[in-house]
């Protein structure tokens, strides 16, 4: 009898271990061949316990996936998740092998072609990897999809939302270089109106996405002050394009959060410091 018991301790503890371990965040590598690039990409997949009801489960795509531990991601979302704060999520962060032509406007390359890649990028987002997420994730339909980025994987990520709005429902952008221009800014006849390539194709766009929006800029980014009117172009920038957006009345006003931060940088120290109240208002609970 006492033999018996022996043997069935070590039992017991896997046993009582188990719920712990799986509420435990999870990361993994993964890889996926895209035939709009023409090239392997690298993923980097951290996700909360999946629920019962898969149906539950949201998902998170994140420009500049090779990036993600100076984002502090998965400790980030361990400690909200520890917290009860976040509903079940899956972050698929995308490695970026040549961000210089894959991030931008897609069919707009800026005037130095930059970008050059950006419709076979948003291609791949598209076609490709939300399905290959999926069938991954044993998911038939995201609760919600988000996606988002810092700086040119931030324009990147945006760009893609307006146009991919039947598949996504959010979009965050820390820092975005809303400044992408066709011009150089230096031209004697360059045009805030007319050269920011996001901004100008969004005010003439005839689309109506209904997309909530998130977004982030720092009065410490840079110097440049295009306009000379005392603030920062990575301000400037981003203050115009919500403007263009409240101005096509494309969604509610609350829909759009702007959060300013008086000494943010363009950096990843900044942006990590704003990535939990931005994983509240994609996820949390």
């Amino acid at each position: 009898m006492k033999q018996t018991v022996k043997a069935l301790i070590p039992l017991l503890a896997v046993i009582i271990l188990l719920p712990g371990c799986a509420k435990k965040i999870k990361q993994q590598e993964d890889e996926i061949y895209s035939r709009h690039l023409q090239t392997h990409v690298k993923l980097t997949i951290i996700s909360t316990p999946l629920p019962d009801d898969k149906g539950e489960m949201n998902l998170l795509l994140l420009n500049d996936g090779q990036d993600m531990e100076q984002l502090k991601v998965k400790e980030t979302l361990a400690d909200l998740h520890k917290k009860n704060l976040l509903q079940p999520v899956i972050i698929v962060g995308i490695n970026a092998a040549n961000r210089n032509d894959i991030y931008g406007v897609a069919g707009q390359p800026d005037y130095q072609n930059r970008g050059s890649k950006a419709d076979k990028y948003a291609a791949f987002i598209d076609n490709e990897l939300y399905a290959f997420v999926k069938k991954r994730a044993g998911v038939r339909k995201f609760k919600s999809v988000t996606i988002a980025g810092s700086s040119l994987g931030g324009l990147s990520a945006f760009d893609i939302a307006w146009n991919h709005a039947d598949k996504i429902d959010k979009v965050a952008v820390l820092s975005g270089s809303f400044w992408w221009r066709d011009k150089d800014a230096a031209a004697p006849d360059y045009s805030d109106d007319t050269n920011r390539i996001l901004l100008a194709s969004v005010k003439s766009s005839r689309k109506k996405p209904h997309l909530k929006y998130w977004f982030y800029a720092g009065d410490k980014e840079e110097t440049s002050d295009r306009d000379k009117d005392g603030v920062t172009d990575a301000v400037d920038d981003t203050k115009d394009l919500i403007t263009i957006i409240q101005k096509k009345n494309v969604c509610p006003p609350g829909d759009i959060v702007f959060h300013e931060s008086k000494e943010g940088k363009h950096d990843y120290d900044s942006w990590s410091k704003v990535f939990p109240e931005f994983l509240l208002w994609a996820v949390g609970k």
